[in-house]
């Protein structure tokens, strides 16, 4: 029986994938570095900004100045107060959910708690909100799924995850949690979504109308 759903933010809550991919990329063209949409997705998505700046430097040779992050942050919530939309159907399934749940996400705490008043699910899941920001290695590795079960007093191997990048879904696997992969997102549309072996996820959804047709969540009684 499941005993906590944990769900990510962006590209699960709120269809904020594309928004942010885009952002990036202009503003790295600003510095002389050019990458695209498939670039983003395969080496950034799910992953906190220093796995960013480790993988530029990696393969560009280029330290990000320090005004960069403040100013792409800032930026990027400036575009997420224009285009910004909560995924269709989540605030419903949040509220019906009769096990608990709470959100972990690879954002840091201003940038999630922003994109969460945006969408209009900041007083939903008021204090229920871990991040990177609070253990030592981000996704893949499995610690903010364990650190968000350990405060929501779950074990990880009655926890389901609802992730929908290939990094989330290693950390949730990594934990030994069941793990479903959300497909629904605008990053997602028109891309090949097999999976490679080590990122399998145990289920896939397209759409929020399909959540309760899966267990093993339950839901509350009308």
């Amino acid at each position: 029986m499941t005993e906590l759903v944990i769900f990510d933010c962006d590209g699960v809550l709120i269809d904020s994938e594309i928004i942010s991919a885009q952002m990036l990329i202009d503003e790295l063209a600003k510095l002389r570095v050019s990458i695209d949409l498939d670039y983003v997705a395969r080496h950034f998505l799910g992953r906190s900004y220093p796995t960013v700046m480790k993988q530029i430097r990696y393969e560009f040779g280029l330290d990000l100045p320090e005004e960069f992050e403040p100013q792409y942050r800032a930026r990027l919530l400036d575009a997420f107060e224009r285009e910004l939309q909560v995924m269709p159907g989540v605030a419903d399934v949040m509220a019906r959910l009769d096990v608990p749940w709470c959100v972990a996400t690879s954002s840091s705490q201003p940038r999630a708690e922003r994109s969460l008043e945006i969408a209009g699910l900041r007083k939903l899941v008021g204090d229920r909100l871990f991040t990177a920001s609070e253990v030592s290695h981000g996704k893949p590795a499995p610690d903010l799924f364990f650190h968000a079960a350990k405060k929501m007093g779950a074990a990880p191997a009655r926890t389901l995850v609802i992730e929908d990048s290939l990094n989330g879904i290693r950390a949730g696997l990594a934990a030994g949690m069941e793990v479903w992969r959300f497909t629904g997102g605008s990053h997602l549309a028109g891309r090949d979504l097999t999976p490679p072996e080590d990122a399998q996820p145990h289920r896939e959804f397209a759409h929020f109308t399909e959540f309760f047709q899966n267990e093993p969540t339950r839901e509350k009684d009308s």
